[in-house]
C-alpha cells in the first residue's frame, strides 16, 4: 500500500513550491488520507474505471485513486501544480506514473476529455463547483457516476427534493443527468487551509436523459426563467418568456399544470413537460 500524503508532507510540498492556497481558484487541501480514502471509497470505483478528477491540487486524492482504478485524468488550472503532480505521482507510485493523464486548463473550457472517462471524483473548487458539474457531466457522456465533495449548502441544493426550501436550479439540471443525493458530511479540520464553511459529498448516478421534443437548452432556460422570480406564480414567472400572461396560463395548462403553482413545487418530468408545451406554444 503507497503512502498517501499526510499533512506536514503536503505543508512541506507546498512550500518547496511557494505555493500558497489561494480564493481566487477555490482551493483548500485535503491534507487527512483518511479523509481521501473514504471519497475513494464512497466513489464506489473499480479496478477497470477511469477517473477523471478536477483540481488535483497536489495530489493526495489523486494517488488513493491510482491505488484502485485503471486510469486517472487530472483537470488543473494551475500551472506549478500542474508540473508538480507528475513527478509526486513518479516519487510515491512509480509503478503507476503511466496512469496519469495530465490536462493543464480551466475545466470549464475543456470540452474534449481523453481515455473516456467512466467515474467523476474530485474536491470541487467551491467557487464554481455546480457549473463544472454540470458541464462535465454534459461533455463527457461516458461518465456513470460522479462523486464531488463541495460546499455543505451546495450540496444539500443539488440534492433536494421538491417543494423543501433548498430546492432549485442546481436540483433540477443535476436531476437531468441521473439521481442525485448526499453522500456524507466532511469535517473542516481535514484541510488545509480550513474553510469556513462546512463540506460535504453528493453522488449523481447517471441515468438515460430525459426525452422531451425541444431541448435540453430550453428546458434550463424555463427552469432558470421561473426561478428568477422565485415568489411568483408560474403564470408570472413565465409570462415574458411565453409572450405574456394569458400565454404563460395556456401553456401550463396543455402541460396539466396549475398556473397558481411555484417553480419550487415542480418535478424535473413537469418541466419537462412544461417546456414543451411553451416550445409548441412559441413554433405556431
Amino acid at each position: 500500500m503507497t503512502d498517501l500524503l499526510g499533512a506536514r508532507e503536503i505543508r512541506e510540498l507546498a512550500e518547496s513550491l511557494g505555493i500558497r492556497p489561494t480564493k481566487k481558484l477555490g482551493q483548500n487541501f485535503v491534507i487527512d488520507p483518511n479523509t481521501v480514502q473514504r471519497i475513494v471509497r464512497a466513489a464506489d470505483v473499480v479496478p477497470t474505471d477511469h477517473v477523471l478528477e478536477v483540481g488535483p491540487g497536489l495530489g493526495s486524492l489523486t494517488l488513493a485513486l491510482l491505488q484502485e482504478v485503471s486510469s486517472v485524468i487530472a483537470i488543473e488550472i494551475d500551472p506549478v501544480l500542474a508540473e508538480q503532480l507528475p513527478r509526486t505521482i513518479a516519487l510515491h507510485m512509480p509503478e503507476r506514473a503511466e496512469s496519469l493523464t495530465l490536462i493543464v486548463s480551466d475545466a470549464m473550457k475543456v470540452d474534449v476529455v481523453p481515455g473516456e472517462p467512466t467515474a467523476l471524483v474530485a474536491n470541487l473548487p467551491y467557487n464554481v463547483s455546480v457549473p463544472v458539474l454540470l458541464h462535465l457531466l454534459e461533455v463527457v457522456p461516458t461518465i456513470r457516476t460522479a462523486l464531488v465533495m463541495v460546499q455543505k449548502e451546495v450540496a444539500e441544493r443539488l440534492a433536494a427534493d421538491p417543494g423543501s426550501r433548498t430546492y432549485g436550479i442546481p436540483s433540477l439540471k443535476a436531476r437531468w443527468y441521473g439521481e442525485v443525493r448526499m453522500a456524507g458530511n466532511i469535517g473542516r479540520n481535514v484541510f488545509w487551509p480550513e474553510p469556513n464553511v462546512d463540506s460535504a459529498l453528493v453522488r449523481v448516478d447517471r441515468r438515460e436523459q430525459p426525452t422531451c421534443e425541444s431541448s435540453r437548452e430550453w428546458v434550463f432556460k424555463v427552469i432558470d426563467t421561473a426561478f428568477a422570480q422565485r415568489r411568483k406564480s408560474l403564470r408570472g414567472a413565465l409570462a415574458q418568456l411565453a409572450g405574456s400572461p394569458d400565454a404563460a396560463e395556456q401553456a401550463l395548462r396543455a402541460a396539466g399544470i396549475d398556473p397558481g403553482r411555484r417553480g419550487e413545487a415542480l418535478t424535473l418530468p413537469e418541466f419537462i413537460a412544461l417546456s414543451d408545451s411553451l416550445h409548441r406554444a412559441s413554433a405556431r
